[in-house]
C-alpha cells in the first residue's frame, strides 16, 4: 500500500454505510492489537522478583523499565505518529508499530543487563505509540457520535484483556519453568523463566499483524480520507480549548496514574504483604482484570453515551468525576486490608474502577476536535495521560518505598500514599472541567455542526 498523503478528493467508498457487522468488526481487530500490547506492557510486574535477582537492581530501577524508559519514547514518537495518523494509512501505521513492539518484547527476553532492558524497552514504547492515535480515529470515523464512548470503551477493553493475559501467562510460564528448571532454546541457549516469558508474549504479535489489512480506510466525516491540517492550525485549535485539554488530560491522567501504579505493583504487593505465591497471584489477578476490566470500561462508556442521549453533552466529564470519587475510599480499603481475603474482595470494584475512565476519555477528545485533527489531538491526549500515569505511577511508588519507608514489606503505604492523592486531586480538576468542556463543543459546533451531530 502506497504511503503517500492524499491531498485530494478521496475515492469513492465501497459502500457509503458499512454494515454494523463490519463496523464492529474493525472495533474487534483494533481492541485484538490493543490486547497484544498490553500483555507486552504489563508483563513486567509478573517478574519483578527475578529482574531484581538476575540484573542486581533495585524496586525503582524497576520502576524505570516498568513505566519510564517505555513512556518517554512512547509520548514523544506518539506526537509524531499523530500527525502521521491525520495524513497516512492508519491500519499501515498501526500494522509497522505491532510488528515493532512485539519484536523489542521479544528481545527483552535475551537482555542480561539493566541498560540492555532499558533501551529495549524504550523501542516497545516507540512501536506502541502507533497504536492508539490511529485506533481512536478509525473508530471515531466508522461509529456515529452518539456510540462513540461506547464504541472506543470496546477498543480500549482490549487494556484489560491484555493485562489480565500478562499475569495469567506470567504465572503460568513461572509455574512451568518451576517444574523444568532451566530452559534451552535452539540458537539462544540457557535462559531463565522470566527470559521465557517474553518470548512467549513477543512472538504471537507479529504473526497477528497481517490482520490489520482487512480493515478499510473509511471516509472521515470531514470530506476525505487524508485531508491534511497545517499542524500550526491544529495546536492553534487546542490553544483556544487549552482550559478543557489541560483539565480533561491532567484529571484523566492522575486516574491512569493510580491505575498504572495498581497494575505494576499490585502482584508484588500480594508476595510482600501476605505471601503469596506469585503463580497464584497471576491466577486471581489475571482473571479479575480480564473480567472486571471490561465491565468496568464499557459499562461507563454505556452509561455516558446513555446520560449524553438524555442531555448531558459533558457525560465524559461528568462520569470520570464520579469515578474517581468513588474509587478514592477504595484505595485505602484494599492496600489497608487486614487480611488476603479482604485485600481481594476490595480488589473486585478496584479492578472495575482502574478500568472505567480510559474508554469515555478519549472519547471526549473525539467529541470535541474536528475529524481531520483527532489523531493529533489523541497523540497529545495520551502524551499527558501516560507521562503522568505510566511514567510517575509504577516510579512513584518505587521512590516511596525505596527512599521514605526504606524496606520492601511497606509497599502497600506506598501504594495507598500514592493512588488516593492521585484520585483526590483528579476529582478537583474533572468537576473543573465539566463547563469548560460545553464551551469546547460550543465552538466545535460553530466551526462543523456535522461533526457533534
Amino acid at each position: 500500500m502506497s504511503t503517500q498523503p492524499q491531498t485530494g478528493p478521496a475515492p469513492a467508498p465501497t459502500s457509503s454505510q458499512p454494515s454494523l457487522v463490519y463496523v464492529w468488526y474493525v472495533v474487534g481487530v483494533l481492541m485484538l492489537a490493543y490486547v497484544f500490547s498490553f500483555i507486552d506492557r504489563q508483563i513486567f510486574s509478573m517478574v519483578v522478583g527475578p529482574l531484581r535477582r538476575d540484573l542486581h537492581i533495585s524496586d525503582t530501577q524497576v520502576s524505570y523499565l516498568q513505566g519510564l524508559s517505555f513512556v518517554v519514547f512512547y509520548t514523544f514518537f506518539g506526537i509524531l505518529i499523530g500527525r502521521l495518523v491525520d495524513i497516512y494509512s492508519r491500519r499501515t501505521i498501526i500494522a509497522i508499530g505491532m510488528v515493532l513492539w512485539s519484536l523489542f518484547t521479544t528481545a527483552c527476553g535475551m537482555a542480561t543487563t539493566f541498560p540492555q532492558m532499558l533501551l529495549l524497552r524504550m523501542g516497545v514504547g516507540v512501536g506502541e505509540a502507533a497504536l492508539s492515535p490511529a485506533a481512536y480515529s478509525l473508530v471515531a470515523d466508522y461509529v456515529p457520535p452518539r456510540r462513540l464512548a461506547i464504541a472506543i470503551s470496546v477498543y480500549s477493553a482490549g487494556i484489560y484483556i491484555g493485562s489480565g493475559l500478562s499475569f495469567l501467562l506470567g504465572g503460568l510460564v513461572r509455574s512451568y519453568a518451576a517444574n523444568h528448571g532451566v530452559s534451552h532454546l535452539p540458537f539462544i541457549g540457557q535462559i531463565h523463566s522470566w527470559q521465557l516469558l517474553f518470548f512467549v508474549v513477543g512472538v504471537p504479535g507479529i504473526l497477528l499483524a497481517p490482520l490489520l489489512f482487512t480493515v478499510r480506510e473509511p471516509l472521515t466525516r470531514g470530506g476525505s480520507v487524508h485531508s491534511v491540517v497545517p499542524i500550526g492550525k491544529v495546536f492553534s485549535y487546542i490553544f483556544d480549548n487549552a482550559k478543557t485539554f489541560l483539565l480533561h488530560n491532567i484529571g484523566f491522567g492522575l486516574l491512569s496514574l493510580g491505575s498504572y501504579a495498581s497494575a505494576a505493583w499490585v502482584p508484588e504487593f500480594y508476595v510482600r504483604t501476605y505471601h503469596w505465591d506469585i503463580r497464584n497471584v497471576g491466577l486471581v489477578y489475571g482473571l479479575l482484570v480480564m473480567t472486571c476490566g471490561p465491565l468496568g470500561i464499557i459499562g461507563a462508556g454505556r452509561l455516558a453515551d446513555y446520560l449524553r442521549a438524555r442531555g448531558r453533552a459533558n457525560a465524559n466529564i461528568y462520569v470520570g468525576m464520579w469515578i474517581a470519587i468513588i474509587w478514592t475510599p477504595i484505595h485505602f480499603l484494599m492496600f489497608l486490608a487486614p487480611t488476603a481475603g479482604w485485600a481481594t474482595v476490595w480488589l473486585v470494584p478496584a479492578s472495575m474502577l482502574a478500568a472505567a475512565p480510559f474508554g469515555i476519555a478519549p472519547a471526549a477528545i473525539q467529541q470535541m476536535m474536528p475529524p481531520n485533527m483527532r489523531g493529533q489531538a489523541s497523540a497529545v491526549y495520551l502524551f499527558v495521560l501516560n507521562l503522568i500515569g505510566l511514567g510517575l505511577g509504577p516510579t512513584l511508588v518505587g521512590l516511596c518505598t525505596d527512599h521514605i519507608f526504606h524496606r520492601d514489606d511497606a509497599l502497600r503505604y506506598s501504594m495507598v500514599m500514592v493512588t488516593a492523592t492521585a484520585s483526590v486531586i483528579s476529582v478537583l480538576l474533572l468537576f473543573r472541567c465539566l463547563k469548560p468542556f460545553l464551551a469546547s463543543l460550543g465552538r466545535l459546533q460553530l466551526r462543523n455542526p456535522e461533526a457533534v451531530s
